[in-house]
């Protein structure tokens, strides 16, 4: 087997930024020749962002001031290229890149895999070994079931940013390998809780204590992520989650066969904003017979977007342009007459009831004589969501329309 001779990348993510912080520091005092990267985004409104850079005994302070103050450009213009260079001065063995707290380590994958630096990507110079996400056990759990903007918490990645605490913290540890811990739990509920979310979010990345932790690629499982970008048409569930409700923890699996009538769905979403920790996975419109979407929600907060083509759509993928698992998947659920479209949601409750959620989408489906009336009665229906995706910054990971549930009551007013 040929040696990988590229300098190994862990990505520390989290709200927490002092912890994130330390895990950081120790990490650089672990191993020599270890640099250290963090982008501060505070100023990002201002068009400024502030970039620390730690190796050896150089502590260095940079401002970059950018046309557009956005995570995207923070990462085309400053961190892909930065990593780079890093990668080929011969006193670097490692780099660590502490994100910023509004930072998810999703799209930062993405750019490192997609984003052309000079005429190649950045996975060419250096290997994602670890994704780390730290948590403050007094603090996550009320973040990531409220309904909190990162604008109220003065956390924006740019003038725009919309999303909510939630999102953010549970994309964090939902894409990590290994989760980091930190402080104690107001309560013995609150820690059981935690632990009872945890153990369905992320059931395959094992969780150490920042008080005791020197090092965290020893830790990563096999068969971990390692920065792999979500395929929106793969498995929704990793690892063996617990099925079994724990302290009002429950994980649902919501499939059906049959598409979803627009305004009904429109009207029926909200049930995944109220008592929901998290949402994700793809469902079929009626009205729009082609592209499936993507929903996530997290907290209070919903994002909608484009999933791409299903497979049986007449401008859909070739097989063989998909992944082996999206075939697998795609071939399990055929149907004759509407191929792979089918609606696969798995959604985290804590104060909703499975029962309740389901009975919820149920409602928003085609009734047997919507069915009957065929594709060309469906493309007749009004679409909420045909107005619900927006175009990402240049070289940004495909992202979908953000709504909160302040947003949502608004709508109903």
């Amino acid at each position: 087997m040929t040696e990988d001779l590229r300098i190994p990348l862990t990505l520390i993510g989290g709200l927490a930024a002092g912890a994130s912080a330390a895990l950081a520091d120790r990490l650089r005092a672990g191993e020599p020749g270890t640099a250290v990267v963090h982008h501060n985004l505070r100023r990002i409104h201002e068009g400024v962002v502030t970039r620390r850079l730690q190796l050896g005994a150089r502590d260095q302070l940079t401002v970059l001031e950018l046309a557009h103050g956005c995570v995207s450009c923070t990462l085309r213009l400053d961190l892909l290229p930065l990593l780079r260079k890093l990668s080929r001065l011969p006193e670097v063995r490692r780099i660590v890149v502490r994100l910023d707290e509004a930072m998810e380590p999703e799209p930062v994958c993405w750019a490192l895999e997609h984003t052309l630096v000079g005429d190649r990507p950045v996975l060419d110079d250096v290997r994602v070994e670890a994704v780390a996400a730290v948590l403050d056990r007094a603090t996550w759990l009320t973040d990531v079931t409220g309904d909190d903007t990162l604008d109220e918490r003065a956390l924006q990645a740019s003038p725009e940013d919309e999303r909510t605490l939630a999102q953010v913290g549970l994309a964090q540890a939902e894409f990590a390998d290994v989760l980091v811990l930190d402080g104690d739990a107001p309560d013995a509920w609150t820690a059981a809780k935690t632990a009872a979310v945890l153990d369905r979010l992320a059931p395959t990345a094992p969780r150490l204590e920042l008080a005791t932790t020197t090092e965290v690629r020893d830790a990563v499982p096999a068969g971990a992520r390692r920065g792999e970008v979500t395929d929106m048409h793969g498995p929704l569930l990793r690892g063996e989650p617990p099925l079994a409700e724990d302290c009002g923890i429950a994980l649902l699996t919501y499939t059906r066969t049959r598409p979803f009538h627009p305004e009904r769905l429109h009207d029926a979403i909200d049930v995944l904003l109220d008592g929901v920790v998290r949402t994700r996975g793809r469902v079929w419109v009626a009205s729009q017979p082609s592209m499936a979407l993507w929903v996530e929600s997290a907290g209070g907060g919903l994002g909608i977007g484009h999933a791409g083509h299903w497979l049986a759509a007449d401008d859909g993928p070739e097989w063989t342009e998909v992944s082996p698992e999206r075939r697998t998947l795609a071939s399990l659920r055929w149907d004759p007459e509407f191929g792979d479209r089918a609606q696969e949601l798995v959604v985290l409750t804590h104060q909703a009831t499975p029962e309740e959620v389901t009975a919820a989408l149920d409602g928003a489906l085609l009734t047997d004589d919507e069915l009957a009336a065929g594709p060309s009665a469906w493309a007749r229906y009004p679409d909420p969501f045909g107005e619900w995706h927006e175009e990402p910054c240049d070289d940004e990971q495909p992202s979908g329309h953000q709504v909160s549930a302040a947003d949502r009551k608004d709508e109903q007013r």
